[in-house]
C-alpha cells in the first residue's frame, strides 16, 4: 500500500509539473551567422569584397543571424449566439351527458373526463472573445527557405523584482512585406505569439498541482 501510495504521489507530481509549463514556440530562438568565407583583398576597389550590398537599397534582414523587428498589432474579436426552442401542447375532453335509453347505463349520465400536456425544450447559447496585442519584438533569421521566405524567431524577456515576463515569436515572413527592417505580423505566415508570465502574481492564479493532477485523473 505504501508503494501504491507513493507512486501515485509520484504521478501526481509529474503530471502537474508537467501542465505548468506550456510553449507552443518549440526551439532555439536565436542563432549566430555563418561564418563568411575568406575572400582575398582586392587592392583596386573601395568597396571590400565582404559584406557588399547595392547603394541604393535599404538594409534589410536577408540571411542566417540577421535581425528585424517584428510589430505586434493583433485584434481578435469573435461572437456567437444560438438558440433553439420546442414545445408541444395536447389536451383532450370527454363527457356522457345522456344514457338514459341504454338499459343499466343511466348512472352514468353526466360524467366526463378531460386530459392536457404540454412539453416545452429551450436552450440559449452565447459565445464572446475579444483579443488586442500590440507592441515590439526584434526576431532573428533561423533559415532561408528555397523561395527566399525567412523563417524567424525570437524571444524577449523582462524581470521587474520577483515578477518575469516572456514574450517568443516565430513565423515566416517575405522579404517583400518587409519595409525599413520592419514587418507586421499580420502579414508573418504561420505565427506563433507567446506571452506569458512568472511569478508571485501568476502563481497566484494558476491552480495548485494537486488539483491539476486531479482535474487530469478525474473521468467526470
Amino acid at each position: 500500500m505504501k508503494t501504491k501510495a507513493s507512486v501515485l504521489v509520484l504521478v501526481a507530481c509529474l503530471a502537474g509539473c508537467s501542465s505548468a509549463e506550456r510553449s507552443f514556440v518549440t526551439g532555439q530562438t536565436t542563432t549566430r551567422p555563418r561564418a563568411l568565407a575568406a575572400v582575398p583583398a582586392s587592392p583596386g576597389s573601395l568597396v571590400p569584397a565582404q559584406g557588399f550590398r547595392p547603394l541604393f537599397e535599404d538594409r534589410k534582414a536577408r540571411a542566417v543571424g540577421d535581425t528585424l523587428t517584428v510589430v505586434l498589432k493583433e485584434s481578435t474579436s469573435a461572437s456567437r449566439k444560438s438558440g433553439s426552442t420546442a414545445q408541444r401542447n395536447a389536451s383532450g375532453d370527454a363527457s356522457i351527458t345522456a344514457a338514459t335509453s341504454v338499459p343499466l347505463a343511466a348512472g352514468l349520465a353526466g360524467i366526463g373526463a378531460s386530459g392536457s400536456g404540454a412539453i416545452k425544450s429551450e436552450g440559449k447559447g452565447t459565445a464572446t472573445a475579444a483579443n488586442d496585442f500590440i507592441g515590439t519584438i526584434a526576431v532573428t533569421v533561423m533559415e532561408v527557405l528555397p523561395n527566399g521566405n525567412l523563417v524567424v524567431a525570437g524571444e524577449k524577456r523582462v524581470a521587474v523584482s520577483h515578477e518575469e515576463e516572456v514574450i517568443r515569436f516565430s513565423g515566416v515572413v517575405s522579404p517583400q512585406d518587409v519595409i525599413n527592417n520592419q514587418v507586421v505580423s499580420t502579414q508573418v505566415a504561420d505565427a506563433r505569439i507567446e506571452y506569458r508570465g512568472s511569478g508571485a502574481a501568476d502563481d497566484a492564479q494558476a491552480a495548485g498541482w494537486l488539483t491539476r493532477a486531479l482535474l487530469k485523473l478525474s473521468p467526470f
